[in-house]
């Protein structure tokens, strides 16, 4: 392995050795606390733009699983303190450093993993390049800007997923970066899926005659969809509608609510998460950087779910809209699965019905 160097926006840098595909790699550095699916994490297209930090200090070790991937690997970089060269798991079929290089993936290892995210704990998210000489400049570095997300991980033609077993409803998917999770998950409980490009027309939606509409995930700043937005506003109230993640947040700006940048977002599989009805706690995987702010939406949404650790808002209920979005994954694999129930809950909203 040679050197290699992680600058970040502030001018600090750190040495450690290059993993994964040659030349540099800038983009938004975001840490993630997952202690397993690093898999899930590189295959998530909501990670678009972005250098993906594990907090975890041992990445590799079951090596590549195909079969776990969850959509197209959009990341910039990769960061790690160990990467481990020799997995073992009945399951893996090559290591990850031959996948980092196979999607031209930037990455380096050997770094102190601990400090950086106490850093961007302590700052906020920040850009990073990784190189093979750190730059004089740092103006590129400062510059940069996540844009175009949705696009690049949406699909770019419809296409359909039969139910498994007999058929129940029918599900219009609005794909803004979609995890093959949410699909599965619906699929599962005898639903069809067409998965739409993100920038379909409502009235397109609307002419396959669904049962239901779900909002996927997806990358980047929820005001940066325009046109998706104004999509949304035609097609709210006409059905049932589930939204995670991006699509949570879309909803609420159709609505007339608001989002706001967190200092470093929330990513990884250990996020509690309180249910304001029920009174109870959940553990949930998430992976944003945005979050609607709950004062935007009072009058318009019952505030359901919120954050234990920073009180932001997590899940809103749309009762005059038949409508309901939560912030975080209920589809979550590798896990938990705490919250999968919501699933049940839009199918059975379909149905006629909402156990909420």
């Amino acid at each position: 392995m040679k050197k290699a160097y992680l600058v970040l926006n502030n001018g600090q840098v750190f040495e450690g050795l290059r993993i994964g595909a040659e030349g540099d790699g800038l983009g938004e550095l975001v840490f993630t606390t997952g202690m397993t699916g690093y898999l899930e994490t590189l295959t998530d297209p909501s990670y678009a733009g972005q250098i993906i930090l594990h907090t975890f200090p041992l990445i590799g070790n079951y090596g590549v699983i195909p079969a776990d991937f969850e959509g197209a690997c959009l990341a910039r970089g990769y960061v790690v303190r160990e990467l481990c060269e020799t997995p073992s798991n009945f399951r893996s079929e090559y290591a990850l450093d031959r996948f980092l290089k196979e999607h031209k993936i930037p990455g380096i290892c050997a770094v102190d993993t601990r400090a950086l995210t106490r850093i961007i704990r302590e700052e906020g998210v920040m850009n990073a390049l990784i190189c093979d000489a750190p730059p004089a400049d740092l103006t590129p570095i400062r510059r940069y800007a996540v844009t175009g997300g949705v696009h690049a991980a949406s699909c770019r033609e419809a296409h359909s997923f039969p139910a498994a077993g007999p058929e129940r409803f029918h599900v219009a998917l609005l794909d803004y970066g979609a995890k093959h999770h949410i699909v599965e998950s619906l699929t599962e409980r005898g639903c069809r899926v067409t998965v739409l490009p993100h920038d379909t027309a409502a009235e397109e939606v609307l002419a396959l005659r669904p049962d239901g509409l779900m909002l996927s995930n997806g990358p980047g700043d929820p005001k940066e969809n325009v046109y998706e937005i104004a999509q949304l506003k035609k097609l709210l109230g006409r059905l049932p509608v589930f939204g995670i993640c991006l699509g949570h947040q879309l909803a609420a700006l159709a609505l007339g609510g608001d989002t706001v940048k967190l200092k470093y977002g929330h990513r990884g599989a250990n996020q509690p998460v309180k249910d304001l009805k029920l009174g109870r706690c959940f553990i949930t995987s998430q992976n944003h950087g945005y979050a609607v702010v709950s004062e935007s939406v009072k009058g318009l949404a019952q505030l359901r779910y919120v954050n234990a650790n920073d009180f932001s808002c997590e899940g809103l209920d749309y009762p005059e809209y038949g409508c309901f979005t939560v912030q975080f994954h209920p589809e979550a694999s590798a896990g938990p699965h705490d919250t999968g129930f919501l699933f049940d809950r839009f199918v059975g909203m379909m149905g006629g019905e909402d156990h909420a």
